[in-house]
């Protein structure tokens, strides 16, 4: 029995669920999730083995007009995964009519001698005549090798296609080791869960501003002592997230405080700080500091 492995981009445009489904794929809280567009800024790895494969999915930013430079910069995240990897998986939300986002990836899949599948997702808020004309229209679109409707909500037909992509991947050996689920460490999944709450508690603005870094980390009698900088780009902001006498960061560092006790099944102690870096997404060198440039041109 031969070995296949291999690496595949889960792309698409923001809010597809995207995340969602490597997170059902791999029956674990890998990437982190919100209602918000552009929640996914680094391209994350999240790694399957069975058997007789081993999926390295990559879920990456969704694919958008960007507004800043950081827009940009996410854009070229997902464009790298693109180029680097073994099959391409694009994500649509089946209820959601073609648009000019999705004329916009397809015209640059086209250029891409990679074999694309098509996934239709939340099939579940569909009926059978309706998923029937919604894969009518997306097969006159372009010629992909499979299309495929799903639920990543349900966990509805993500066998088959796992079936369909394994059989795309080249022979090899495995990539990583067995017991590896993702190509990020544990101080991203930290300041990535402080950020997840911030996305579910604000509003407007506030959620594509902020950059969360973890400053210091300490380990003292199975007790994690965390501190972390949430990074704003206005004094306006800053007063949202602290909140009237506090509340909003207080519930921010609660939910997140939580969550990383049952991450980690120890007692954690989370101290936040909010700082403001003027304008810090049009700017590279803070982009960079802040780890959301996967691929430094220097």
């Amino acid at each position: 029995m031969s070995y296949k492995s291999g690496f595949i981009a889960i792309i698409g445009r923001p809010n597809v669920g995207k995340s969602t489904l490597m997170n059902a794929l791999l029956k674990e809280k890998i990437a982190i999730m919100s209602d918000k567009p552009n929640t996914t800024r680094n391209n994350i790895a999240g790694i399957l083995t069975q058997d007789d494969a081993q999926f390295v999915f990559v879920d990456t930013p969704g694919i958008h007009k960007p507004q800043q430079q950081l827009g940009r910069v996410l854009n070229k995240n997902a464009y790298m995964a693109m180029e680097d990897c073994d099959c391409i998986t694009w994500i649509v939300d089946a209820n959601q009519s073609f648009g000019k986002g999705d004329a916009f990836i397809l015209d640059r899949l086209d250029s891409m001698q990679k074999k694309i599948i098509l996934i239709l997702n939340k099939i579940d808020l569909l009926s059978k005549e309706e998923l029937m004309n919604v894969l009518i229209s997306w097969n006159q679109k372009a010629s992909f090798h499979a299309i495929i409707p799903i639920s990543a909500k349900e966990q509805d037909n993500l066998q088959e296609l796992l079936n369909v992509i394994k059989d795309i991947l080249p022979e090899g050996t495995p990539l990583y080791p067995e017991e590896m689920k993702s190509d990020h460490g544990e101080d991203f999944q930290i300041t990535e869960i402080i950020r997840e709450k911030i996305l579910f508690n604000t509003k407007e603005e506030i959620p594509h501003s902020v950059a969360v870094l973890l400053e210091n980390k300490d380990n003292r009698d199975n007790h994690l002592y965390l501190e972390a900088v949430i990074v704003v780009d206005r004094n306006s902001q800053k007063g949202i997230l602290i909140g009237k006498q506090g509340s909003m960061i207080k519930k921010i560092r609660l939910s997140a405080q939580k969550e990383l006790k049952d991450k980690f099944k120890c007692p954690v102690t989370l101290d936040l700080y909010v700082r403001v870096e003027k304008n810090w997404r049009n700017k590279d060198l803070k982009i960079k500091e802040f780890g959301l440039d996967e691929f430094n041109d220097d």
